[in-house]
């Protein structure tokens, strides 16, 4: 039966918040990013981070932080969305007051707004590219934190669904290809925006759900594209929030007990293929471990071991040793972890240079 090899998973992630071979030097300018994929990674798999640990990563991640807002992709840098979400994530699964005070919120809200861009999109950087990425990265901190004002996503919605192109799914830019990452992005910012009604729901339902492949029972992240265990989140982790999308649209024909894609046999590849006996998981067979995969094989496992919030619905292949921890199909970490960060921060209110937050903007 398909195992999930927990201890070596854990060895692997337990050893990667401490030390990094040569081989990460590419990394450099993503050192958040490998703070969020180990923390999510540990969690989804019941593992406590030891309290030491987890205050030297609210350290570091403090030095990340620039003095003008935002978060960078290493201490010295510039300040970038991807990093910035990927930080606030992992400050977010911390979850204590330290990891909670590392966070600049009217700052973080400067630098939002020195990002935004006049048709409703966002460049990752000062200076920087425009695609849907930015869109979520932004989304997902403000919320989070509680900065969303009236004007911070000013014609967003109308922007994303020009995104969303003939295929079904939505492009990194208005008129490009449909591809998994940024149709998550894209998908995930209008749920948080509660703007996710402008899309062509069942375009972009037939869309996703025709990349899981029949042989691998993986998904791939383009039309005419290889399986990737990556896409076990970005492609699938989409099922969830369509299903509540059409929910909300009256639709009676969802089914209550189960998402609208194979679970089992995206379990099934993950468990088979994508697992290094070493510890860590990976893109196929053949393919190297790296922190990233083994975040999204993790999550996109989860995502297909659970369906709502509800036990009663779980489907796990194999033995019960291999159940993960549910996680948020919208932020992607647990769900108690969203709702701990959303209490903490709906207590304080930031008013800065702009204006009062707003917890209902007109985002039309």
């Amino acid at each position: 039966r398909p195992t999930l090899q927990r201890q070596q998973h854990y060895s692997y992630l337990k050893r990667g918040l401490r030390y990094l071979s040569d081989a990460y030097e590419c990394l450099d300018a993503s050192r958040p990013w490998l703070c969020y994929w180990i923390l999510h990674s540990l969690e989804l798999l019941d593992e406590t981070v030891p309290a030491s640990i987890a205050s030297d990563v609210c350290k570091f991640l403090a030095r990340c932080q620039s003095p003008t807002g935002g978060f960078a992709g290493g201490p010295g840098q510039h300040a970038h969305l991807a990093p910035t979400y990927a930080a606030v994530n992992a400050l977010c699964i911390i979850g204590t007051e330290e990891a909670y005070d590392v966070i600049d919120r009217p700052k973080l809200l400067d630098f939002l707004y020195s990002v935004k861009q006049p048709d409703g999109s966002f460049v990752m950087h000062v200076g920087g590219e425009v695609d849907v990425r930015s869109a979520y990265c932004a989304a997902s901190v403000a919320s989070l934190t509680n900065i969303i004002t009236t004007t911070l996503f000013e014609g967003t919605p109308n922007w994303i669904i020009r995104c969303q192109n003939w295929e079904g799914g939505i492009g990194g830019v208005p008129g490009l290809e449909a591809h998994g990452g940024y149709t998550f992005c894209g998908m995930a910012a209008m749920v948080i925006l509660q703007k996710e009604h402008m899309l062509d729901l069942k375009s972009l339902l037939h869309w996703v759900t025709s990349r899981q492949m029949r042989f691998e029972g993986g998904f791939q992240g383009r039309c005419n594209k290889l399986v990737d265990g990556c896409y076990s989140f970005w492609q699938a982790g989409l099922l969830p929030l369509l299903h509540r999308a059409l929910f909300k649209e009256g639709d009676t024909t969802l089914s209550m007990t189960s998402w609208m894609f194979e679970q089992q046999a995206l379990q099934e590849y993950i468990l088979l293929c994508c697992q290094n006996p070493a510890g860590g998981l990976l893109d196929k067979p053949g393919k190297s471990r790296d922190f990233y995969h083994t975040c999204y094989c993790l999550s996109g496992l989860s995502i297909a071991q659970h369906f709502g919030g509800s036990e009663m619905h779980e489907l796990i292949l194999g033995n019960e040793e291999n159940r993960l921890a549910p996680t948020h199909p919208v932020y992607n970490i647990c769900p108690e972890k969203v709702a701990q960060a959303v209490q903490h921060f709906h207590q304080m209110s930031v008013t800065g240079k702009r204006e009062t937050p707003s917890n209902t903007p007109n985002l039309s």
